[in-house]
């Protein structure tokens, strides 16, 4: 009983912790409900009892029974927590990302329910964080754009011949992926844009960052009345990569990772999913630790389980079949 109360600190350890599912209800419930007040999800009502033999609650306000996963996003699945919290587990802690075969084979699910699995994680991983980057007395930003997309050298004649058509038709075959990097909190946030055009990029750039910061940015004509509310240096690629404190190293570091996982791990991925896997390598990104402060595989698993309340993917939602 003793081992159970020690917090898991390797895949090893919280595969042998989690194989209880009384243990992942209780871990569940109490980094839900912090202040151990489990709370019905149907009424918001406090007076309740726990079903032992059903693994969950009744309310007494409602009658309404409830389990840990109402209000989740483990919301309606069969799938036992024990499987759930291994895969989150995995997911969080491998710096290349783990695809849904990989998850599928370790856990004895399919690869079809695994990939629905991964997807849903994926949305607790999204912070959803309004604060802006930057600051007024001139904080460092950088802000940098990237195309995601396959290398026609690599395809097949008639796929590269609906490439090239849908290239010419759009003016690239690829989705433009914008990322914005604080050096001060060593954070990124990126999401996929439609277009590269400068209404585009700087509305993003409005929305995220304060005035008065120091923006850092390529030579693209799209950032250049930047000055207008920042203030903007560029460094220009054709020449040199780095001009004192001015580049944007930190986010081809970032980029670098992500194509590295699209390509290495996941292989092949949708535009329409492409956002979710954005959110997997930020989240990885930005709690990845420092020398001066370390964060442990059980910190991240612990962050991103405390995000899954109120978030809910279902099977039509990430097949586009709602639409």
């Amino acid at each position: 009983m003793k081992r159970k109360e020690q917090k898991p600190k390797t895949l090893q350890e919280a595969i042998q912790y989690f194989s209880d599912e009384q243990v992942c209800i209780d871990t569940v419930a109490k980094l839900r409900w912090p202040d151990g007040v489990v709370t019905c999800p149907s009424c918001e009502g406090k007076e309740h009892y726990y079903l032992a033999s059903q693994k969950r609650w009744k309310c007494k306000e409602c009658g309404r029974q409830f389990s840990v996963k109402l209000g989740t996003i483990f919301e309606d699945s069969p799938i036992s927590l024990c499987k759930w919290l291994a895969a989150l587990w995995m997911l969080v802690n491998c710096k290349n990302g783990v695809s849904s075969y990989e998850v599928g084979r370790a856990l004895g699910v399919t690869q079809k329910s695994a990939w629905f699995m991964m997807h849903r994680l994926r949305l607790a991983l999204r912070n959803g964080s309004l604060e802006k980057f930057g600051s007024g007395e001139g904080g460092e930003v950088e802000v940098d754009e990237s195309y995601v997309g396959p290398n026609p050298k690599n395809m097949h004649k008639e796929r590269k011949l609906r490439y090239n058509q849908q290239r010419n038709a759009t003016g690239h075959g690829k989705a433009i992926v914008m990322g914005i990097l604080d050096r001060e909190s060593r954070e990124v946030r990126a999401k996929v844009v439609p277009n590269a055009k400068r209404e585009t990029l700087q509305s993003e750039i409005l929305k995220n960052v304060r005035h008065g910061s120091r923006v850092y940015t390529d030579e693209a004509v799209a950032y250049n009345t930047l000055w207008a509310n920042y203030i903007h240096r560029v460094v220009n690629h054709a020449e040199e990569y780095v001009k004192g404190s001015v580049h944007t190293n930190g986010l081809e570091n970032f980029w670098s990772l992500m194509k590295r996982n699209l390509r290495g791990t996941y292989v092949a991925v949708e535009p329409f999913h492409l956002d979710r896997y954005l959110d997997e390598q930020m989240f990885r990104y930005n709690n990845r630790g420092s020398k001066d402060a370390k964060v442990t595989d059980a910190d991240r698993f612990d962050l991103a389980l405390k995000q899954i309340g109120g978030k809910r993917l279902t099977f039509a939602e990430v097949t586009g079949k709602n639409a």
